[in-house]
């Protein structure tokens, strides 16, 4: 990779893709970043070494690509000093909800624009990011943004732009359920005389190896949960109060409003 990287942003995403970069054997002096606060400029520097800027400055017009890793909330905020520094780079956005449309007209930049959903497992490389380009965006374009995340983890292209809220909803905010129901188990084990540690690596350990299984199997997760459901057995009476107590319903309304808040962080936001 010989392209120029910037980033707007320097919090845990820029991060992981900056030290997957780095380890993919990018040059830390082709990252530059610009991030307001001074000890997370600090931190990038010492982990890393890249050049970091308190704001935007001319600096950005040599970018080939430019990331955008700013929270949603702050993007119109980070946005207006970049116009006029951006017109030529291929544009990359990690931030949720914002559209493509927005991402242009408040940066002043192309049209070239490609907007990612990544999440959290980006952080050891073990993650997965959705994927929307603008019709301006080329094949080299689409190749540099895969080389630049495959450090993160997988990819997957959507072609429409509204199925990366569905893509937030899922993968996006997904470590955060699992995380939940894992919160959950550990606390029945407390309940059944276990210790929170003892419950932690059990849930963490099961979940993971159910994870894996599913991966290499071809057959579905109805199928396998069949497999391990005995009728008449534990499986089958934890799964009996699972569908009396509607999770599977609660599990999906929780998706949905996820996705929706998606759509309402768009419209809130990049106006």
């Amino acid at each position: 990779m010989s392209s120029s990287i910037a980033f707007i942003g320097g919090g845990n995403m820029a991060s992981a893709i900056i030290g997957g970069l780095i380890r993919a054997g990018r040059a830390p002096q082709s990252i530059l970043v610009v991030e307001p606060f001074e000890a997370t400029r600090e931190q990038l520097r010492q982990n890393f070494g890249v050049r970091t800027f308190a704001a935007a400055d001319a600096a950005l017009n040599t970018a080939d690509l430019l990331v955008w890793a700013v929270k949603p909330q702050y993007f119109a905020e980070a946005a207006a000093p970049c116009a006029g520094l951006v017109s030529q780079a291929l544009q990359l956005s990690v931030m949720a909800g914002i559209r493509s449309e927005a991402i242009v007209r408040l940066s002043g930049g192309a049209e070239r624009v490609v907007r990612s959903m990544p999440n959290t497992p980006a952080l050891i490389g073990q993650g997965i990011a959705g994927l929307y380009a603008r019709p301006a965006v080329s094949a080299a374009d689409r190749a540099l943004v895969e080389e630049v995340l495959a450090p993160t983890g997988r990819t997957l292209w959507v072609e429409q732009e509204d199925d990366l809220d569905a893509v937030t909803a899922l993968s996006g905010s997904g470590p955060a359920y699992f995380f939940y129901i894992v919160e959950a188990m550990m606390a029945a084990a407390v309940e059944m005389g276990l210790s929170a540690e003892q419950g932690r690596v059990l849930a963490l350990a099961t979940c993971s190896g159910a994870a894996q299984l599913a991966l290499q199997s071809s057959e579905s997760p109805a199928v396998l949960r069949s497999r391990v459901t005995s009728k008449g057995g534990t499986t089958h009476a934890a799964i009996s109060s699972l569908e009396q107590d509607g999770v599977a319903a609660a599990m999906q309304r929780a998706v949905l409003a996820a996705q929706l808040r998606a759509r309402e962080m768009g419209r809130e936001f990049g106006a």
